[in-house]
């Protein structure tokens, strides 16, 4: 296993951190400064919301404690996959028709708002449309038939299944019964395209620091957001620091657990052998509860991942949590060599559904995409932005749903979790 070290300081070493396009490292807060808005947190959830913002005119200060991507919204897989943690089908039996619907009528809102400030900002993020769904058993497949339908319902006209006779189109393996694409899918280079949005915020005079951690907040009509060098005094504060939240907002990050995933890059491939593994260049993520995720990179790298952490916790060796599925998946890459490994927090809700709310009439928040943030944390930064100018419709609906604690506490919270995990990791084992 040859790990390389990137020139991408304070970053993971990661194959995103070490192809950035953007290196540039920001400056800390120095003094006092005034806003209309701070943003806390310089993911895809606190720059959506800082270029909706700053697009509408706002001037707006983000405030990063380590590096712009730094998280989730830098180590991920990459994949643009629509829709929610949950489908709406289990939405509208938990909160209601009339909720699932307004949530539906959003669900593909995040991957438009990615291909759109692609094109209008010129991002060099490698995006490539489409994206595979791999069933292992006909009861997989009934259910993705089950949720094309649904889907269907909402307007999603993009999905086809796929007949195991025609895996081979989108991934040279024998692994899957079958499956589904989704045309409106795709995979992006996820820290590249946060670094293109932070400059296209940049490009409308928002100023980001980085390497300015949160210490405190003094609440209140203008509230300050204090680091240890300076502060910001805001008619408006939006925490946006998901499964990296300072620990100064205990009524927040009370309802979310951090989550490890795992993802491992090979080296360089020859173009003829990723070429044949992934024909279609569509990404590809598995129907198990615990799955697999995996596609090709610009540079013909096969980026895989996998592996799940409660808590946060990771495994001594990344790769031999992932590395024997991607040989159970492709066999012939045997004698490959894997340049990179690393992981990476996510926030999981109880619910698996996302938490939006106020802490106060001038403090929002929004956090817990539970896995499915890359085209969610972008909806839900355009609609903290939408809220702080005035249009809260959308913002209230996701306020309304249930912020529920997890059971246990602290304490109990993440081996009942791994408990339910292993139950459903039963279930995909022996497909009942």
């Amino acid at each position: 296993m040859a790990f390389k070290t990137s020139d991408n300081p304070r970053h993971t070493d990661s194959w995103y951190a070490a192809s950035a396009k953007d290196k540039r490292i920001r400056p800390h807060l120095e003094g006092e400064l005034e806003a209309d808005v701070c943003v806390i947190g310089a993911g895809f959830t606190g720059i959506s919301a800082s270029l909706e913002l700053a697009e509408r005119g706002y001037s707006v200060v983000v405030l990063e404690a380590e590096r712009i991507g730094f998280g989730a919204s830098g180590r991920n897989g990459g994949q643009i996959v629509n829709g929610y943690s949950r489908d709406l089908e289990t939405i509208a039996a938990r909160y209601g028709r009339d909720k699932a619907v307004k949530l539906g009528e959003m669900s593909l809102e995040g991957g438009e708002i990615i291909r759109g400030r692609v094109t209008k900002y010129g991002i060099d993020c490698d995006l490539v449309h489409g994206g595979f769904f791999a069933a292992f058993t006909e009861k997989q497949i009934r259910e993705m038939e089950a949720h094309k339908a649904h889907w269907e319902e909402h307007g999603h006209t993009g999905l086809d299944m796929v007949s195991k006779a025609d895996v081979g189109k989108y991934v040279k393996t024998d692994r899957y019964a079958g499956g589904m694409i989704d045309r409106l899918g795709g995979h992006i280079h996820p820290l590249n395209l946060v670094l293109g949005e932070a400059a296209a915020v940049e490009s409308l005079n928002g100023r980001i620091f980085e390497g300015s951690r949160v210490t405190g907040v003094d609440a209140g009509e203008k509230p300050i957001v204090r680091t240890d060098r300076g502060s910001v005094r805001a008619s408006y504060v939006l925490v946006c620091g998901n499964a990296y939240l300072a620990p100064q907002f205990p009524e927040i990050s009370g309802g979310m657990m951090p989550v490890s995933s795992q993802v491992m890059a090979t080296e360089p491939l020859e173009p003829t052998l990723i070429e044949r593994l992934l024909p279609a260049n569509y990404c590809v993520e598995d129907a198990n509860y615990i799955l697999d995720y995996y596609r090709r990179t610009s540079d013909n790298r096969l980026l895989y991942g996998g592996g799940i952490g409660y808590g946060g916790h990771d495994p001594k060796d990344l790769t031999s949590v992932i590395r024997p599925n991607m040989l159970k998946t492709f066999p012939q890459l045997t004698d490959v060599k894997i340049d990179y490994a690393w992981s990476g927090n996510f926030a999981l809700t109880l619910t698996r559904i996302p938490h939006m709310g106020r802490v106060s009439d001038k403090i929002y928040f929004s956090h817990g995409d539970s896995g499915h943030g890359v085209t969610t944390t972008h909806l839900l930064g355009k609609i903290l932005g939408e809220a702080v100018a005035g249009h809260a419709e959308r913002f209230d609906i996701w306020a309304s749903l249930p912020n529920l604690p997890f059971p246990g506490g602290r304490t109990f919270r993440v081996p009942l979790t791994v408990l339910g995990a292993w139950w459903y990791g039963l279930r995909d084992r022996f497909g009942f």
